[in-house]
């Protein structure tokens, strides 16, 4: 197979409170010799608890900032790493396979990551009998290049309302001239046989789209392929579909075929091929022995150069400005990524929430912290007790969980966003 490469509180609170923080959209915040930045200019947040310790220099370019934001909901505890992408680089963390989880600690010093978030939404539980989650992440993966799945359709997400004109398949990441942006990614592929050609639907992810068909490789692990034949496109939780089939091609030949998805690791080098309603009706036509070219990727709406790493997660901001609609009324800890109108600044932050010590934000006040950092284009990424915020300060062999994750230790999670030394 060839792959392509529940407290409501107003904006405001949030915006003049990172005014204080960090200065306002593009400037950075003044310091006293304490380490605290000076407010510029009188808001209703000029208070005490609006205060950001001295940044910490990571590596050439980046840099950890923790801040403390004083709200009417109460005190708000974050951190912020700002990745200047001339001198440093960002990239996917994941865990090998895209059917599995590990915790963000462990991930970033495995691949020697000097810093990290947690990343996408993912398959973190399952209301059909008898099939396991598979931890899998809700959008598209891409790492160094390699295109490792697709997204499931929006209808079998997990997370928060989708605001209106996005979808599973946008993402955050980085192309192959270092600059960051937000995307749109689509599965694109073809299975080609000896009496025409057909396109593929999905490759390596939990959910396949109603008459769909997918591709999964190695990549996708030993985890079991039924759950992406269960659900609807409009219902996570609707029946497993009763009309499968599975082809596995090895060498361009067709090896094996059975009515129901199987398990196991799949063989570097082979496909397999699981097809559900119409798409299992194409794939019974073809029959062991048969010869198979399989083509699958992801590919981008804009003539701008490929992604070398991106990540699932839904925009938030926009031509520097919230989106429409964001929740206004959850507190709860949240991740997000933001980029500058360049590109070539990224900003990567957590807020804690859920504990006395830090209320958490919403949606809608999470892009205007964004935005106040710096950014003009952002998304959500996990919240909840996924929020996970990893940095190897000076002096430190090993990152470490720097944020207070609300479940009191980290998750194990799909995947995350990492920094590295270029």
């Amino acid at each position: 197979m060839t792959r392509s490469r529940q407290v409501p509180r107003s904006l405001v609170s949030v915006s003049a409170a990172c005014a204080v923080l960090f200065g306002g959209v593009a400037a950075p915040p003044a310091a006293t010799a304490s380490g605290v930045a000076t407010p510029f200019g009188s808001t209703a947040f000029d208070r005490p608890a609006n205060t950001a310790q001295s940044g910490t220099v990571l590596a050439p370019g980046v840099t950890h900032r923790p801040f403390t934001m004083d709200t009417d909901a109460g005190a708000v505890r974050g951190h912020v790493l700002t990745v200047d992408l001339r001198e440093a680089r960002i990239g996917l963390l994941h865990p090998g396979v895209v059917a599995e989880r590990d915790e963000i600690p462990d991930m970033a010093n495995a691949q020697g990551a000097i810093a990290g978030v947690n990343g996408d939404f993912f398959n973190i539980s399952d209301s059909h009998e008898g099939i396991e989650p598979t931890g899998s992440s809700v959008g598209p993966a891409i790492a160094a290049g390699d295109a490792l799945k697709g997204a499931v359709p929006d209808g079998q997400r997990f997370g928060p309302a989708l605001p209106h004109g996005t979808s599973t398949r946008d993402v955050f990441g980085m192309g192959a001239d270092r600059k960051a942006r937000v995307s749109t990614l689509d599965v694109t592929g073809t299975v080609r046989t000896s009496d025409g050609a057909f396109g593929v639907d999905g490759m390596n992810q939990y959910a396949l789209p109603e008459n769909g068909i997918g591709v999964y490789t190695a990549d996708w692990g030993p985890m079991s392929r039924v759950r992406p034949t269960c659900g609807t496109d409009t219902n996570r939780q609707a029946p497993c579909s009763d009309e499968t089939e599975e082809v596995v091609v090895q060498g361009g030949v067709v090896v094996a075929e059975r009515d129901e998805p199987g398990e196991g690791p799949i063989p570097a080098g082979a496909t397999v091929l699981v097809g559900r309603e119409d798409g299992a009706d194409r794939l019974e036509a073809l029959d062991e022995g048969d010869r198979v070219r399989v083509r699958s990727g992801l590919d981008g709406d804009e003539p701008v150069p490929p992604f070398a790493f991106a990540v699932g997660g839904y925009p938030i901001l926009r031509d520097g400005a919230p989106l429409p609609g964001l929740d206004t009324g959850v507190l709860a800890p949240r991740t997000a990524a933001g980029v500058s109108s360049d590109g070539r600044t990224v900003y990567l932050t957590v807020v804690d929430g859920r504990s006395a010590e830090s209320a958490g934000t919403t949606v809608a006040e999470l892009a205007d912290l964004l935005r106040s950092f710096g950014a003009v284009d952002g998304v959500n990424l996990d919240g909840g007790g996924s929020s996970t915020f990893v940095t190897r300060e000076p002096g430190d062999e090993r990152a470490l969980v720097r944020n207070m994750p609300s479940d009191g230790k980290p998750r194990a999670v799909a995947n995350g966003v990492g920094v590295f030394t270029r």
